[in-house]
């Protein structure tokens, strides 16, 4: 089909209400107004406090990764109108977003702004810029995810308004992550042994990915400095792989772990069925489909939308079950049409149940392990699974992938994407 043809195609769809304007046909057909990513990026993801990133600031994470997207995408950066940063933790957000895209060889007309939806940061940087370009505001933008949660600690909740902590529903967003992993056990039944070997499985299948090679496609190595803490000594380093995969992962291993929450019933959650404290960034580089064919970028995916949903914060993880039958509904898609899942493992707890409650078939899920295994730098990951899914389709040659993450203040987030391999 022309580009002509499929101008033409477009505005009849418009016109004629009964041609399917969803459904997964809908979705594999090409439209010069589709909203298309060109290139899209990681950097390796590293133990916080311990790994190859333990000294590199949130903006020596962000810079390199955007050189990377200029430089390797071949875009002309003078086309390039905003950068949306998906970040939770780093001080001066602001600064750092605008700054590091000047830093990173873009010219004073790319702008540059700061989203923060916590976990789902990453997913609504890319929601941003591609809703901008939907609206014609910007023809090229650039979606990143990064978070250094070495150099910029979580510190929870901070103080709050009585409004809050005496309202039976707002108050909950005070309790920590760990506290509602163990009310998503506790109230929906899921047992410390269905949490070990959802985690267990996690591992293993990043551990094959890792050996095979998998990941390749996905990272940019990065060089950085790390210092000895013993001798003090500085030393420049290039990081390439991700260093939170424990070979060997067995449900039987991580049993013997000890409760990480025990004043919380029904102490299921340890430091190994739960997401590992990490730093990395992602990035996305998105347009129409006219503009991409017209620069003549390839294009390596279609962003087909994405949504969210709230519920009560205390059992915030579980909000994929109601992002993603949510996106798919709106999109006239069946969970059989879905052909890989990355579903953010905040904690086994919340893995087990969204698996169980909408029924996926478990090979579809993380096939190359999850945040368990690979950590969860909060800003990035939503980021790092679109970059993760479109590199697993590849592999498989196949065609879908939903991404979606539970957000920790009590909603949940979920997109859609295609690829074009």
């Amino acid at each position: 089909m022309t580009a002509g043809q499929e101008r033409l195609s477009s505005v009849l769809g418009h016109l004629n209400p009964a041609m399917p304007s969803s459904g997964k046909s809908a979705l594999l057909a090409k439209n010069p107004d589709d909203i298309v990513i060109t290139f899209a990026a990681r950097t390796p993801l590293t133990k916080a406090k311990k790994g190859g990133f333990k000294d590199t600031r949130a903006d020596d994470l962000i810079i390199p990764l955007l050189r990377a997207v200029r430089e390797k995408s071949k875009i002309d950066p003078n086309l390039v109108e905003d950068v949306c940063l998906g970040n939770v933790l780093a001080e001066g957000q602001g600064y750092v977003a605008r700054a590091s895209v000047l830093a990173a060889g873009f010219p004073i007309t790319a702008a540059a702004s700061v989203t923060n939806r916590f976990c789902s940061s990453g997913l609504l940087a890319v929601q941003n810029i591609a809703n901008q370009i939907i609206a014609g505001s910007i023809d090229v933008g650039i979606a990143i995810g990064a978070e250094s949660m070495s150099t910029c600690p979580d510190n929870g909740a901070p103080q709050l308004s009585t409004e809050i902590t005496n309202h039976p529903i707002s108050s909950q967003n005070l309790q920590s992550m760990g506290q509602t992993s163990e009310n998503v056990a506790g109230q929906f039944s899921v047992t410390r042994q269905a949490m070990d070997a959802f985690a267990a499985k996690s591992f293993q299948k990043a551990e094959i990915a890792q050996k095979a090679g998998w990941f390749a496609d996905e990272i940019i190595p990065i060089t950085t400095q790390i210092k000895d803490p013993k001798t003090g000594e500085v030393k420049t380093v290039v990081v390439d792989r991700d260093d939170g995969i424990r070979y060997g992962t067995t449900a039987e291993s991580l049993s013997k772990i000890r409760a990480a929450f025990p004043q919380w019933s029904p102490s299921a959650t340890t430091g190994g069925n739960a997401s590992q404290i990490t730093d990395g960034a992602a990035a996305i580089l998105l347009m129409k489909r006219s503009r991409a064919l017209e620069l003549g970028q390839p294009i390596v995916a279609k962003f087909c939308g994405a949504t969210v949903a709230g519920l009560e914060p205390r059992i915030m993880g579980i909000g994929p079950t109601y992002a993603i039958p949510k996106i798919l509904a709106k999109l006239g898609l069946d969970v059989a049409d879905i052909d890989v899942f990355e579903i953010n493992e905040a904690f086994a707890s919340m893995g087990v149940y969204c698996v169980d409650k909408l029924a996926l078939n478990p090979a579809k899920v993380n096939p190359r392990g999850g945040a368990i295994a690979l950590g969860h730098p909060l800003g990035c990951t939503g980021a790092r699974q679109v970059v993760t899914a479109l590199s697993e389709l590849r592999r498989q040659d196949a065609r879908i992938a939903v991404t979606s993450m539970c957000v920790g203040t009590g909603m949940g987030m979920a997109g859609v994407f295609v690829s074009e391999h």
